[in-house]
């Protein structure tokens, strides 16, 4: 019987883990960098290790401070959740030598399905559908280039090592190859340390539809339903769901079937999960085998009704698996998406700060994991997932109207985000009719300026200016009834000058006790507020009480309200700025990183808006741009490079004004 689990992972899947973990009995052990001290997951644990500094090569990658941490608590068996060493065959062998049952598949399981290469020559084997392609050992670039000819374009470049689309390029035409492998191979040895390349025929426009699995020590396996995971960015998924509008009930058996034969193939043990590319004809491959829990396996439970956590402690116990494949039901529809804070409109570029409030959405068939809570910050060493937010519904429509609800109701203040973007997926017509494929999001968001909020309506600054208005109430102030003490108070008009993102709005505000009337332009709006304070503002608009959601400290003011969250700046009392349009021309890094490529030399000409810098954080690629015309000067970076928030990289002196322009 096993007792004591270590989590060797951060964040929600670890807060996930422990819950489960202890509900069944286990004690648990947290481990953590320096950074995470103060995290949910060490809070929520009976015990926590720190292992090391906040880069995850010098703690959550260390496979001997992982296991010197079980030897001190008296762990006795150890979760990798996802990412970080969950599918490391060296970290379950590392396990497996010091004692420790880890709770995953065996490590030949995990090499041979790490390797696309070997995994797809197996599936072959097997007699798993497989895209077709070209999967020589250790192919050398004129070897990937003689091989595509017999592919045929389009095609894809895929690291043989890879995993969540890196090192992985769509080519649609000879000349683009080359460059594109080099690419590839770049990214590949920068993200997994293997250079090594396969090449597969493209299948356009494709379903990405993934099978769970399950296998226990005495070679029982079953499937657990599909999840659609076409809804994706940059080969990152975005929204899942289960199971999927496209497939059927006789295309669920075959691709279940499959993903049962290909981990019966393997040796497989506990979780896993199947992927496939089905095209519009229902013909499915093989993509790969993911060797631990998804992401996205909250889907898979609330339509199965089943703990995959529970499921996983119990085959590593050795037990054989809870449920028969005739007894596996699925009931009703669950979609999950991930809130992430990140800028959409600006890239999708992570960001880092305070989480001033975070409150999540609550209601029926509505589940958050996060690892996160009020008070908490986003820093720049870890991925920038707050939660992930699902719903379930007695079907795909009520599922997607709780979603809808639960983006629109959780509270985010202090980090931009992604979550109208979201809702706009959730909310599109493509989407809702199940039609969504790999291509959806790059069809229907393309240049569209949806990817950012909405403007800041009138009635918002309307809603502002009550709070300014108020004096500087925290978000612990007691809440004040407006109409004992405003009732009679004389008219008075402010002008009042807020700044939002880029731009600076002018307001005059009138105030007859309890009542507004806040005019920009030829636009105008009013309401009474009827109480204020501990975060909430409740109004009276057009006759329709309504309450909102804010948070201020000082100028500053985050505020919510119908589904859309605006930050404000009152800036009524500073001087106006001189700053110029263009910037200063000194570069400067973004987050932490490490510069994949450098793009520019002294001495070139660039316009405003350029790449100068390629900058990998938090698992995405950010290009770094130029904000002025004028000639690079000193470039202080260098591929490879481990750089610091806010560190020079590239300076740039400013274009000369012609004659024309130094005349006016």
């Amino acid at each position: 019987m096993l007792r004591k689990l270590l989590i060797a992972n951060r964040g929600e899947i670890a807060v996930r883990v422990t819950k489960t973990a202890k509900s069944l009995g286990y004690r648990t052990v947290a481990v953590y960098s320096e950074a995470d001290a103060k995290a949910l997951h060490v809070e929520l644990a009976d015990e926590a290790v720190c292992i090391g500094p906040a880069q995850v090569s010098a703690s959550y990658l260390k496979v001997e401070a992982i296991i010197e941490a079980a030897a001190r608590t008296g762990a006795d068996c150890v979760h990798p959740g996802y990412g970080f060493l969950s599918e490391n065959s060296g970290f379950a062998r590392a396990c497996k030598e010091s004692g420790l049952v880890f709770v995953g598949p065996p490590e030949a399981a995990i090499e041979l399905m790490g390797s696309k290469r070997r995994s797809k020559i197996a599936m072959q084997e097997a007699g798993v559908p497989v895209v077709p392609g070209f999967e020589g050992d250790n192919a050398s670039d004129e070897e990937l280039i003689e091989a595509a000819k017999n592919i045929g374009y389009p095609l894809m470049i895929k690291a043989s090592a890879g995993g969540g689309g890196r090192g992985m390029r769509l080519v649609e035409k000879a000349e683009e190859l080359a460059d594109n492998i080099r690419r590839a191979r770049s990214e590949a040895k920068q993200a997994f340390g293997d250079d090594e390349l396969i090449l597969e025929k493209a299948v356009i426009e494709p379903r990405h539809i993934e099978i769970q699995v399950f296998a226990d020590q005495h070679g029982n396996a079953v499937y657990l339903g599909e999840r659609d995971c076409s809804v994706q960015r940059r080969h990152q998924k975005v929204v899942e769901e289960a199971p999927s509008p496209f497939v059927t009930p006789d295309l669920r058996k075959a691709m279940g079937e499959a993903a049962v034969k290909a981990a019966l193939a393997c040796g497989y043990e506990g979780a896993g999960t199947v992927e496939f590319l089905v095209d519009k004809d229902r013909n499915f491959y093989f993509l790969e085998m993911n060797t631990r829990l998804q992401v996205e396996h909250p889907v898979t439970e609330l339509i199965t009704g089943q703990d995959l956590v529970a499921w996983q402690l119990s085959v590593a116990e050795g037990l054989p698996l809870p449920l028969t494949q005739e007894q596996i039901q699925l009931n009703g529809h669950a979609i999950e998406v991930r809130l992430y804070a990140e800028d959409p409109a600006n890239g999708f570029t992570p960001q880092t700060g305070p989480l001033h409030q975070f409150q999540p959405a609550e209601g029926e068939g509505l589940r958050f994991d996060t690892g996160v809570r009020s008070g908490d910050a986003v820093t720049p060493h870890y991925d920038p997932m707050l939660a992930k937010v699902v719903a379930w519904g007695a079907n795909r429509n009520e599922a997607r109207r709780r979603l809808l609800r639960a983006l629109e109701d959780t509270t985010v203040f202090g980090v931009t985000t992604n979550r109208y973007f979201l809702s706009r997926i959730i909310a599109d017509e493509t989407f809702g009719a199940g039609e969504a494929t790999t291509a959806f999001l790059q069809q229907a968001f393309r240049d569209d300026p949806s990817l950012a909020p909405k403007d800041t309506s009138i009635r918002e600054l309307a809603l502002a200016a009550c709070v300014f208005s108020h004096g500087n109430s925290g978000p612990g102030a007691a809440r004040h009834d407006m109409n004992s003490s405003w009732s009679n108070a004389p008219a008075t008009v402010t002008p009042m000058k807020l700044e939002t993102g880029d731009k600076t709005l002018e307001l005059l505000v009138r105030r007859t006790g309890n009542h507004f009337t806040v005019t920009r332009g030829e636009d105008q709006h009013e309401l009474d507020l009827e109480s204020m304070g501990g975060g909430l503002l409740c109004i009276i608009d057009n006759g329709i009480r309504q309450q909102c959601q804010y948070h201020r400290r000082d100028d500053h003011l985050y505020l919510q309200a119908s589904g859309q969250a605006v930050a404000l700046h009152d800036v009524t009392h500073q001087p106006a700025s001189g700053a110029a349009a263009s910037g200063s021309g000194r570069i400067k890094a973004t987050m932490d990183g490490a510069i994949i490529d450098v793009l520019v030399q002294a001495g070139q000409a660039v316009k405003q808006g350029d790449t100068l810098v390629i900058l990998e954080a938090m698992k995405m690629e950010h290009p770094v741009k130029a904000d002025r015309d004028g000639t690079v000067g000193e470039v202080l970076a260098a591929k490879g490079d481990q750089v610091k928030r806010s560190q020079l990289l590239v300076e740039i002196t400013a274009a000369e004004a012609t004659s024309e322009e130094a005349g006016q």
